[in-house]
């Protein structure tokens, strides 16, 4: 069977374009299965994680279709709104708009929390075809008469479950009594909870549905192990787990903003260059932390899982759970920030006797047992190994076959 192309699925020619000098070759699964019916101006449900190419999947048909009908800009008003629960993920989706739609000549601003708003109301001012916002800092430039939402032509929620873990479902809901009822609705999710099932009932009209997995689940393609140690010796583990000369980027996970700040407090204090991103952080100590780890100049970056939902980072050999996550789907979340694009990956978890649970319901989840290393130095005394969690034989997501890419297969997601 032939792969399917950019050009079969009718994107226009300057998208052809846009994404030709971008690296992409063919259409990844969602891409295939999303874009033919957005084209055609239906709602859509999409249960899809970073790394499926979801951001091109939605981007660039909302694209054709605002290059196709173009109505004068009226002042303060968008045509297309991107709701994203975090700063980052506004900032690499608002990049992935201007990628892709180089060469169509339409405006776009993006508007978030933790920075000066007068910038932001400014390039909202004239109106834009795309804006893409986080719900706090919209409703502010709402009230204050700055945005206005009237005219919407398509309404985008991006990672729904995360913006309701975040508190977001009033804002979002504030924000859904100003936008037309005649409009196009679409909703990605990496999980459906009841909630989203709800919410997406609430907002979609027959939509298309579009469930897809990465090309390879993180705990495939990723190298796991867990290390048993006490609470207190964690810090000098962390030290030792550093010396390996192989953990060239690493991202270390905290439970909480203290401990963030803690633990990169204490790297620094061994030498290791390393900066915390969580969101007490403001806007630009967080932009930052992430181009100094995206750029080399540092090693470690110690994150708490909010503040990492967001974080793309090419090139990271090591995921570290300095706390293993309360929410097992967290974990998939974490570990899968290492060993993309093919590139290989490793995942350590430190868990200390208070963390069995959390181990447990992450090898659930999984459906397999994370293996044991008990050959380091500070192995937690008196406490036996755990018999294998029972879990049911991993089930195997891959795509048909699997998608062939330049050097950059997938979309920022």
């Amino acid at each position: 069977m032939p792969e399917i192309t950019f050009e079969d699925l009718r994107l226009i020619e300057p998208l052809q374009k846009a994404l030709t000098g971008l690296g992409y070759a063919t259409p990844t699964p969602i891409q295939a299965q999303a874009i033919p019916p957005l084209l055609e101006g239906r709602d859509l449900l999409g249960c899809a994680q970073t790394g499926t190419g979801k951001t091109a999947a939605f981007a660039l048909p909302l694209l054709q279709r605002l290059y196709a009908q173009r109505p004068p800009l009226a002042p303060r008003a968008a045509r297309v709104l991107v709701l994203t629960p975090t700063r980052e993920l506004a900032h690499q989706v608002a990049d992935s708009f201007r990628s892709y739609g180089r060469h169509l000549g339409l405006r776009l601003a993006v508007v978030y929390g933790g920075v000066g708003q007068t910038p932001q109301v400014r390039a909202c001012a004239r109106g834009v075809d795309v804006l893409v916002a986080t719900p706090g800092r919209l409703l502010d430039l709402m009230n204050q008469g700055c945005v206005r939402l009237d005219r919407l032509a398509a309404l985008v929620l991006d990672e729904a479950d995360r913006m309701l873990d975040m508190g977001f479902l009033p804002d979002i809901r504030r924000v859904l009594a100003a936008v037309p009822a005649q409009r196009q609705t679409l909703l990605f999710s990496a999980t459906m909870p009841q909630g989203i099932a709800r919410l997406a009932d609430s907002l979609l009209t027959n939509p298309a549905k579009v469930k897809v997995t990465p090309e390879a689940t993180p705990v495939e393609r990723i190298a796991q192990k867990v290390l048993f140690v006490a609470q207190g010796d964690k810090r000098a583990l962390l030290g030792e787990v550093l010396k390996d000369d192989s953990a060239r980027r690493v991202l270390v996970f905290t439970r909480t903003k203290h401990g963030a700040n803690r633990v990169a407090k204490q790297l620094a204090q061994m030498q290791v260059r390393a900066d915390a991103i969580h969101g007490d952080k403001s806007q630009n100590a967080r932009q930052a932390a992430l181009e100094n780890f995206r750029s080399g100049g540092t090693r470690v970056l110690v994150a708490t899982d909010l503040a990492a939902r967001g974080i793309d980072v090419e090139g990271v050999t090591h995921v570290i759970n300095y706390d293993l996550p309360m929410d097992p789907e967290s974990y998939v979340h974490r570990i899968g920030r290492t060993g993309r694009a093919g590139a290989a990956g490793v995942a350590i978890s430190f868990c200390d006797s208070t963390e069995r649970t959390c181990l447990r319901a992450i090898e659930r989840l999984i459906r397999q047992s994370v293996p044991v290393d008990q050959d380091h130095p500070y192995p937690q005394a008196g406490v036996p190994q755990p018999a294998p969690a029972r879990v049911a034989p991993l089930a195997r997501h891959r795509t048909s076959r699997p998608a062939r890419h330049g050097r950059r297969s997938r979309a920022a997601a």
